[in-house]
């Protein structure tokens, strides 16, 4: 998978050279607005520019510019409150849920303008799908969770196609040899990395651009997230993945980039490799040696 990215900080130019200087480590002062390291992709998915959230008056989210390439895995990083599941949530506008939660700023995914007001907000989170921290099957058997999504947007006009559209969802999930003989079955039934490989089948079968992973193991334990890992590495080939993580391991294994949070700002997005071993401001050193967080 390529991935290219440009070298480049909120405020400047935004096309530096592979081989520009690299700025020197940081102190742990965080400019707002100045993320190091490489916040841009020569081939966007999404483009976010000058992003800011509130909460009523307070300001969660500050004056971030990011974008994220097409069918890369990107992880979001960072101490609790810092900010990494707002801006996730920014991306399919989950937000809109929240009634003193406003957004600011452009975000595009491709040329659409995601906070346009006369956007389809259904029609954008079939493009954007999202699973979220704990596993969250509906109450139905197993086909009905994964066909949902299809029948009511219309995908298949027949049950033949439902039934193909049921079972590549849950083949890339992972799940078909594990369910075919019992799709009938009520998915609350399953086991709970099961259940969170079913929310994915659940939120693929709509076809969509982009997978949000809101901390998609935290509830589960290192078998289940091996395979749900495995799983992110294949839907890479296939879609746009961002993923939210407090587990820096998790990040290692399954990210081309890491982008870390700090109290609302973005302070470095870089490769994930270089994060972990040559970050380049000291506030993402001290979060990755353990010295806070």
């Amino acid at each position: 998978m390529n991935t290219t990215v440009t070298a480049g900080t909120a405020g400047v130019s935004e096309r530096q050279t592979a081989t520009a200087p690299q700025p020197a480590r940081e102190d742990t002062a965080v400019r707002e607005g100045v993320t190091v390291g490489m916040p841009f992709a020569d081939d966007p998915k999404f483009r976010l520019r000058n992003v800011e959230v509130f909460y009523g008056v307070d300001r969660a989210i500050k004056n971030i510019s990011l974008d994220i390439a097409r069918n890369e895995v990107i992880a979001f990083i960072g101490p609790s409150g810092c900010g990494k599941s707002t801006f996730l949530r920014c991306l399919n506008r989950m937000n809109d849920s929240i009634d003193i939660c406003r957004v600011k700023g452009s975000l595009q995914l491709d040329d659409l303008d995601l906070y346009d007001p006369k956007r389809d907000v259904v029609e954008l989170r079939a493009r954007v799908g999202m699973v979220f921290q704990k596993p969250n099957p509906f109450p139905k058997s197993i086909y009905d969770n994964v066909a949902y999504g299809p029948r009511i947007h219309g995908l298949a006009n027949r049950k033949s196609d439902l039934d193909d559209i049921v079972e590549n969802s849950l083949r890339k999930a992972g799940l078909w040899n594990e369910v075919k003989d019992r799709l009938d079955a009520v998915a609350t039934g399953m086991s709970g990395g099961q259940q969170q490989r079913l929310c994915i089948a659940r939120a693929i079968a709509v076809s969509p651009e982009v997978v949000l992973m809101d901390e998609p193991c935290s509830a589960l334990d290192p078998i289940a997230t091996a395979r749900v890992e495995e799983l992110i590495a294949e839907l890479s080939e296939s879609y746009t993945i961002v993923i939210v993580t407090h587990s820096m391991q998790q990040a290692a294994r399954v990210s081309h980039r890491t982008a870390y949070f700090h109290l609302g700002h973005l302070v470095e997005v870089n490769q994930t490799d270089k994060v972990f071993t040559a970050p380049e401001h000291s506030l993402t050193e001290s979060y990755i040696t353990g010295r806070f967080g």
